[in-house]
């Protein structure tokens, strides 16, 4: 452990002292060090497949992202619409959760009135994420609007069981993100595990899945290696954050992440831990190399 940290320690040393780790060059300089010694800049992503989400560094060009995260050996890139797919496939890497602006967290699948629009919507979006194999699509259950838990619960069934059997045909997931509505996301339904959890046993198909954020359930309930292994068989995809703040994942904030992720790699699991974290640090990439070193257990 410490020759991976002294490992760390000596890239940040040469990038910072070379004046070059900035938005605009740190692809070029990874690069460059990357020549020098492969082994020093990856990550071995052995027991977790590493992804990141793409809106937590949208000012650093999507290209030069890429190079950045392949530099990095992270897998994939988060939360990519349609337009954004090739970019990142050029670069070696995959969208590991594909959306699209019409996938609304307030408007969704629990209210009968968005299911036409979101079906014929959902199915345009699953053909051309089969089209490039790219497993999961998000989706949302949408803001209570005054309505009760369990009817939420039945109109999301109703909503996603045709579009799951088309998914289905096309070797697609669909996963809706368990989201705070104590601090982020006010009146979000799919906000405890458990609802998000009866949901996925109600709807009873193989490739509806939960996207477990691990900010947002420690916002709002707590235990969270208990609960991931209690329900790990309906989790096909993690987020991280720190809380408080949701920024960077190291021992400033209240999460134990190498705990909680040699947890999740218990579960057998083999899908994508993503870093959704807002960062701080005046380099988002020497942010996004320490959450992944933190990560690979």
């Amino acid at each position: 452990m410490s020759g991976k940290f002294s490992r760390r320690d000596a890239l940040k040393s040469m990038v910072i002292g070379s004046g070059v780790l900035s938005l605009g060059g740190v692809a070029s300089s990874f690069a460059a060090i990357n020549l020098i010694d492969e082994k020093q800049t990856r990550f071995s992503g052995e027991n977790i497949k590493h992804s990141v989400c793409r809106w937590c560094f949208e000012d650093i060009p999507l290209k030069e992202f890429s190079k950045i995260c392949k530099g990095f050996g992270i897998e994939a890139i988060d939360l990519l619409k349609p337009s954004e797919w090739e970019t990142v496939e050029k670069e070696g890497l995959v969208c590991s959760m594909a959306t699209e602006s019409f996938a609304n967290i307030v408007h969704g699948f629990n209210e009968p009135k968005n299911h036409k629009k979101l079906q014929e919507q959902y199915k345009g979006l699953i053909e051309k994420a089969a089209d490039h194999e790219i497993k999961n699509v998000i989706c949302f259950s949408g803001n209570r609007h005054g309505m009760d838990e369990e009817t939420g619960l039945k109109n999301c069934v109703e909503g996603l069981s045709p579009l799951l059997d088309y998914a289905q045909s096309k070797n697609v997931n669909l996963v809706m993100e368990l989201l705070n509505s104590k601090v982020n996301h006010p009146d979000y339904m799919c906000d405890h595990t458990h609802w998000g959890v009866a949901l996925a046993e109600e709807l009873g198909a193989d490739n509806f899945k939960l996207l477990y954020d691990i900010y947002h359930m420690q916002v709002m309930e707590g235990d969270v290696i208990a609960t991931i292994k209690n329900n790990h068989k309906h989790i096909n995809h993690y987020h991280t954050a720190g809380v408080p703040g949701r920024n960077e994942i190291n021992d400033t904030q209240e999460l134990n992440y190498p705990a909680i992720v040699k947890a999740i790699t218990e579960t057998g699991f083999d899908g994508y831990l993503a870093q959704e974290f807002i960062p701080t640090y005046k380099d988002k990439a020497t942010a996004l190399q320490e959450a992944i070193e933190i990560c690979d257990i």
